[in-house]
């Protein structure tokens, strides 16, 4: 006999989706500058790059350094779509083919996945990297090698703007190409948090976890790990294919090591071990590599010690950082961690403001001082070849430093005690 079961609806998850969505729709109506929507665009189609690498990686646990194959390789196939369309006469020449070329893209990053992932799903742990590697170093010394398909040097450009418009979109306008970016980067965030709850995602996460046990009870882990990384390539060729309209341009760097590692970077950031956590390492990344590269050439340095200090004292990413408080949050101890996060928070600024300090001087004697060597920091100037300059900034971070260090000692008491009184009241809770 059938029986009915009733499954209440996730409303959390219900209010998270549509939260997100309604953030995608409403943020550029906050930032409205030109500057603030490319900032927006860029950070939507890494935050899909992203997440395509953490299906191999935080997923599947497959380390690779060579995941910009997939969707430079996409965006090349995606461009070159756009410009056979425009040339063409045919019907497809519409702002609504501009739309759907991210498919191209995804489609095409697929088809090499399944080419490349067959190759280096043979192997697992250290020896699938370096394959990765030597395919990524492979692809763009092709991509220098080949001009009639990459374009060479130059790479290949092309015009998004073509058709009749549709309900006056051109896609010309950048507020435009963020809308399609977003509702692509909405659409692909839940197919792979849809694909991370089949029993596909789920056995890929064991095959992460315990190998051995997966092949014990009837799975190839090869089968799975292969065609993971189909699934993977193909949304980050999705994310190739946006990256061809956003800038009209596709060159070698988009299947270059530099951008395999700035993906491995963001979801080393924000969180490898949890969906969302790529998505702020996302959000970080972009922020470092545009909008802090427009004010300071040292940009790279500031984001390598930033990863430096999240793997030393925070390996889970920012997004193991925000549950850990939730968590506090959740009991109401986190009253017992204001005032140490207050003290935290003052000792590790003037301890930033002293580093910044140091670094900006250095770079601007070393780059500007034939120019002048007044440097402009927060809009104040500094004599950078000035002794009492550096004592200023030596200082500073000294004084960072020994509070920082009093005040870390002093919360991590706080912190410890607080996560005791957690496990009493859970153990507590269980026996009641």
């Amino acid at each position: 006999m059938a029986t009915i079961r009733y499954k209440p609806a996730d409303a959390g998850r219900w209010f998270i989706w549509i939260g997100t969505a309604l953030i995608l729709a409403v943020l550029p109506l906050i930032f409205t500058g030109g500057f603030a929507i490319t900032l927006l665009s860029q950070m939507g189609v890494f935050v899909i790059f992203c997440l395509s690498y953490n299906v191999i990686f935080g997923q599947g646990g497959m380390l690779s350094f060579g995941h910009a194959v997939y969707s430079g390789l996409g965006a090349y196939f995606a461009i070159h779509a756009l410009n056979w369309i425009s040339a063409s006469e045919s019907a497809l020449v519409s702002p609504l083919s501009v739309a759907l070329l991210p498919l191209v893209g995804g489609v095409a990053g697929a088809f090499f996945g399944v080419i490349f992932g067959y190759l280096t799903t043979k192997t697992a742990g250290t020896p699938f990297a370096m394959i990765t590697l030597g395919i990524g170093e492979m692809v763009h010394a092709a991509s220098l090698m080949f001009p009639g398909f990459f374009g060479g040097e130059g790479g290949v450009s092309t015009n998004r703007v073509m058709g009749t418009p549709v309900a006056g979109i051109t896609f010309g306008p950048g507020i435009q190409v963020y809308y399609l970016i977003a509702v692509w980067c909405f659409v692909s965030m839940l197919a792979m948090f849809a694909f991370s709850r089949t029993p596909l995602g789920r056995i890929s996460n064991a095959v992460r976890d315990n190998p051995e046990r997966v092949e014990f009870i009837g799975y190839s882990t090869r089968q799975v790990r292969f065609i993971v990384v189909v699934v993977s390539a193909f949304f980050a060729g999705i994310a190739g294919g946006l990256t061809a309209i956003n800038f009209e341009l596709v060159t070698a760097e988009n299947v270059s090591a530099l951008r395999s590692g700035g993906v491995l970077l963001a979801a080393f950031i924000g969180g490898a071990m949890f969906f969302f956590g790529p998505i702020l390492g996302a959000v970080i990344f972009i922020f470092f590599a545009v909008a802090l590269s427009d004010y300071t050439k040292a940009w790279q340095l500031y984001l390598g010690a930033f990863f430096v200090l999240m793997v030393m004292y925070a390996p889970g990413g920012v997004a193991s950082l925000i549950l850990m408080n939730l968590r506090v949050l959740k009991h109401r101890l986190f009253g017992r961690l204001r005032d140490g996060y207050t003290g935290l928070l003052m000792s590790a600024l003037l301890l930033a403001l002293g580093v910044i300090m140091i670094i900006e001087f250095g770079y601007h004697l070393s780059l500007e001082s034939a120019r002048s060597t007044v440097a402009h920091l927060f809009g104040l100037p500094f004599d950078a070849a000035a002794g009492s300059t550096w004592v200023m900034a030596l200082g500073t971070t000294l004084a960072g430093a020994m509070s920082f260090n009093v005040m870390r000692r002093r919360f991590r008491r706080d912190w410890d005690d607080v996560q005791s009184d957690i496990q009493l009241l859970v153990e507590r809770e269980r026996l009641l």
